[in-house]
């Protein structure tokens, strides 16, 4: 209810329970001694042996495995406990999880049997606010072997992962589009058990066993808390892995699995060759190490303000501003490359007929300030605006509904030449909470002396732009790039100083066709700050302009927004979501 505090489990409009901690110990105690389910066969590799790894910083694990379900294990040379596991192998990699009776912990390990070098998560339930979130320590080391010394070498975290993407199907018949366009985070699309609607982001892990092997994980941080692992072979495009959690009915997820993919693609890095690094943790204060699990992650939707109908309307008195003077502060900088406005519509009249809403009639005094009014008015509202040419003959524009009941705002797109219109209507008073922005996509024609609107040709939806990856760069020091993932969904990264991928979210958007290499998008920041942007984006000159809105304490606005572009390579996933009968 717009007002209340949002919960965390509505996130992406998705339920999930707040478990408590007695919760989820009990779902555990039901799999400590079972381990890990599989629908492939389990692996043998470790029946029968007992091996002690010795990890940096972390702790020595001695285990004696029994059949192929059963081991036992010593933490630091302590009381060794019986548990339930499972194994999978993949090329020279033993992979197997377990969990510690007891406890809300467990184990995945990678072991690479070639070197008996070892990648090693600790995991556990109940380490934040949301218990269900699970968290993980990585630590790394080897396999002791008698009367050998130990390897220097040790598995690292990398960036080389970045970029690539992959169509992955587990032997359980989960089918995933995953991405990796940054050091940090990845994007997933669930086709099976989502429907494919949506993209998700989730904070990452990228580790490298040699040029052909990698582990990837994924935490759902801010959505079910799941946590997702597994080995991957790029060449053979084979991966065994392990997935804990709980799902949106609160059953628990424990399973090992195998799976084969696909190809789908790599998009371009932009740090300098040589740079391998991954994604530190988050620097820690001097003279201190990290918190156990630490790393960085994105939760945006738990700092902003979330506000009742009632606080909206006293903040929009307060303050409804349309692209305003200021050379400073964050929305200035969005629109620091957004190149110069146009007084193409200075002294012109004309309406805008849509199919889907009331037309709306236009004159321009200038090329900063128009009066409106819905058709059937007999007053007309002032209002700033403003406006860029983005091709010949198509004008972007857009300004404030002053009066509207939901504070709403249009940004524009008039093709003069085609006598078209598309416009995306900003609205605030949104079922969850208020000041989160809704979005309409409205089609028509422009009706104007001299000009002859078409009758049935209007803009439509496209997934042309779906798979692309397109970067920019607002401001000096400020780039981001847009993953396209979804024909109703795209994602943003933000780059890090040394330009390698960084943070990364998603939202709901939609796609606008306006002619050939020229496209009309919107982005809504949907439980996370609640801004709506559109953009126009122009292939042509790699150029974009658009229109942000978004709604606060401090009131409500309208800025321009605007960047130089590059692309930056394309995924081959389009047919993964055309109409299947």
């Amino acid at each position: 209810m717009p007002g209340t505090p949002y919960p965390k489990e509505q996130m992406h409009r998705i339920a999930y329970t707040k478990l408590s901690e007695r919760q989820i110990a009990d779902k555990l105690s039901a799999v400590v001694a079972s381990g890990p389910t599989s629908a492939s066969p389990l692996s043998d590799a470790f029946a029968g042996k007992s091996i002690r790894i010795v990890t940096d910083k972390g702790p020595a694990l001695a285990y004696t495995f029994g059949r192929t379900d059963r081991l036992s294990v010593a933490e630091n040379g302590g009381s060794a406990v019986q548990a339930g596991y499972g194994a999978l192998t993949l090329n020279s990699v033993a992979f197997f999880s377990h969990m510690i009776p007891g406890t809300q912990r467990g184990y995945a390990v990678a072991i690479d049997q070639s070197t008996n070098l070892a990648t090693v998560f600790e995991l556990w339930f109940s380490g934040f606010q949301d218990n269900r979130e699970v968290q993980r320590e990585i630590y790394y080391g080897y396999v002791e072997q008698p009367g050998q010394e130990a390897p220097k070498a040790r598995h690292v975290t990398t960036n080389r992962v970045e970029g690539k993407g992959f169509y992955w199907k587990q032997d359980n018949g989960a089918e995933t589009l995953e991405f990796y366009p940054s050091a940090a985070y990845s994007n997933f699309v669930e086709l099976s058990r989502l429907g494919g609607e949506l993209g998700f982001c989730a904070p990452s892990d990228y580790i490298k066993i040699n040029d052909d092997l990698y582990i990837y994980t994924r935490t759902e941080c801010e959505f079910s808390g799941t946590f997702t692992v597994y080995v991957m072979d790029l060449n053979r495009v084979e991966q065994v892995g392990l997935r804990l959690g709980f799902d949106a009915s609160d059953a628990l997820e424990y399973y090992v699995f195998r799976g084969k993919g696909e190809w789908l693609g790599q998009l371009a890095q932009f740090e300098k060759f040589g740079d391998e690094n991954g994604m530190p943790v988050p620097p820690a204060a001097a003279g201190q190490t990290p918190a156990k699990g630490a790393r960085r992650v994105y939760r945006p939707l738990r700092t902003m303000a979330k506000m009742s109908k009632a606080d909206v309307d006293a903040a929009v008195a307060k303050r409804a501003s349309a692209f305003p003077a200021a050379t400073t502060g964050p929305g200035a900088q969005m629109g620091a490359n957004r190149g110069p406005s146009t007084g193409w519509l200075a002294g012109k009249s004309f309406t805008l007929r849509y199919d889907n809403a009331p037309a709306m009639e236009y004159r321009f005094d200038d090329a900063e300030t128009l009066h409106w009014r819905k058709e059937g008015d007999s007053s007309w509202t002032k209002a700033r605006y403003q406006a860029w040419e983005s091709m010949p003959g198509v004008i972007l524009f857009g300004h404030l509904l002053e009066g509207a009941p939901n504070h709403d705002g249009h940004s524009i797109v008039a093709d003069f030449h085609h006598g078209l219109v598309s416009c995306f209507n900003g609205y605030l008073n949104t079922p969850y909470f208020a000041n989160e922005a809704g979005v309409k996509t409205l089609f028509g024609v422009i009706e104007m002396e001299g000009l002859t609107p078409p009758k049935y040709r209007r803009h439509q939806f496209t997934d042309e732009m779906v798979g692309r990856a397109v970067s920019q760069n607002y401001a000096p020091g400020l780039t981001s790039m847009h993953l396209y993932t979804t024909p109703h969904s795209l994602s943003w990264i933000i780059f890090t100083d040394t330009d390698a991928g960084g943070l990364e979210w998603s939202g709901p958007a939609a796609y606008v066709k306006i002619r050939d290499g020229l496209y009309f998008l919107y982005w809504l920041e949907e439980a996370c700050n609640g801004t709506l942007g559109t953009i126009l984006v122009n292939l042509h000159t790699m150029r974009d302009v658009g229109v942000g809105y978004s709604c606060g304490t401090n009131g409500l606005g309208m800025s321009a927004v605007g960047a130089h572009e590059r692309l930056a390579g394309q995924f081959d996933v389009r047919r993964f979501y055309q109409v299947k009968s």
